[in-house]
């Protein structure tokens, strides 16, 4: 039989991401609701390796699924990364009698919950990352948001790009995976999307495009870029003495990581923590939440791992149709 939960613990890890705060709350008050004692771990698995782990009661989750970042704060962990790390996180979780655990973030968090599963914690991962770049699930917490306040920032840029008649270059993030990009890109009307998957991009063709653009009376040019290619201020001042068009940078940077959640991030995090101490209460473990054909549903932490993840031709080829 299945080993009986008496207690969860729930921790974030990596980059925060707005909707963070409503997962946690989920688990807390889902695990709460059905008889379940609940360990909140401060600062990720350096939290946890640290012994900075609290009680948690419904109480103290209240006013939070409207506020951005984490509650429970979050930190790289490089200890986690080896062996000795990872038997010490275990036997940590074994002292407080945690006899599940949530862990809230990226691959990376991922792959420290899978290590801990073989130690023989049971543990389940949720999606938290603005990147969109887990490869089981169509949704990860905080690029809902994250997009949006792109989103927004770049229509400001516009409207003075325009008034100015010039070309704007605005680096959103993204360091390995481009979805923000591809995403602003549509949906800011851009004419020009550069993102990691396309290392080999063209500037000299950009260039063409901008004094074309410029020849047909077209009276400002927007580029995306993202933070994996980078270069962006050095980029504006090539294409500017290239073009003659005043060229202006903007990074957008940390900003995209705050704010209130949107309804969405809120919504599918509060089923995404609720679903994680289902599955942990169902005696399940190296399990990942994820979100696929409209359906909340969960993976194998290894399978998940294994599948690879990328940003579909297809929308970046009407992204380009659509700049014409």
């Amino acid at each position: 039989m299945a080993q009986k939960i008496r207690t969860i613990g729930v921790l974030t890890s990596g980059g925060d991401a707005p909707g963070m705060n409503a997962a946690i709350r989920a688990v807390v008050r889902t695990a709460l609701g059905k008889g379940i004692n609940v360990m909140g771990i401060r600062r990720g698995y350096a939290g946890l390796l640290n012994e900075e782990i609290i009680r948690l009661s419904a109480r103290d989750v209240s006013d939070t699924i409207h506020r951005g970042g984490t509650m429970l704060m979050t930190a790289r962990c490089p200890e986690m990364r080896t062996e000795e790390g990872q038997r010490e996180a275990a036997g940590i979780c074994k002292k407080y009698a945690i006899d599940g655990l949530v862990v809230i973030g990226g691959d990376g968090s991922f792959a420290g919950a899978q290590k801990l599963a073989y130690l023989g914690v049971n543990t389940v991962g949720i999606p938290g990352t603005i990147d969109l770049d887990i490869a089981c699930t169509e949704y990860t917490i905080g690029f809902d948001t994250a997009v949006n306040t792109a989103m927004e920032a770049i229509d400001k840029v516009r409207d003075t790009s325009t008034s100015h008649e010039r070309c704007s270059i605005i680096e959103v993030m993204g360091r390995d995976a481009g979805w923000l990009a591809l995403w602003c890109g549509i949906a800011n009307g851009a004419e020009r999307i550069i993102m990691p998957e396309e290392h080999d991009y063209d500037e000299e063709a950009i260039v063409k495009d901008i004094v074309a653009s410029r020849e047909r009376g077209k009276k400002h040019y927007i580029i995306i870029n993202a933070e994996g290619i980078g270069d962006t201020i050095n980029m504006a001042q090539r294409i500017e003495a290239a073009t003659g068009m005043e060229t202006r940078a903007t990074i957008l940077g940390h900003m995209q990581r705050g704010g209130s959640p949107t309804c969405k991030d809120r919504v599918y995090a509060s089923v995404m923590g609720a679903k994680a101490v289902d599955l942990l209460l169902e005696g399940k473990t190296n399990r990942v939440v994820g979100y696929r054909h409209g359906e909340f549903v969960d993976f194998d932490i290894n399978e998940a791992l294994s599948m690879s993840k990328e940003v579909p031709q297809y929308q970046y080829d009407i992204a380009k149709a659509l700049a014409l």
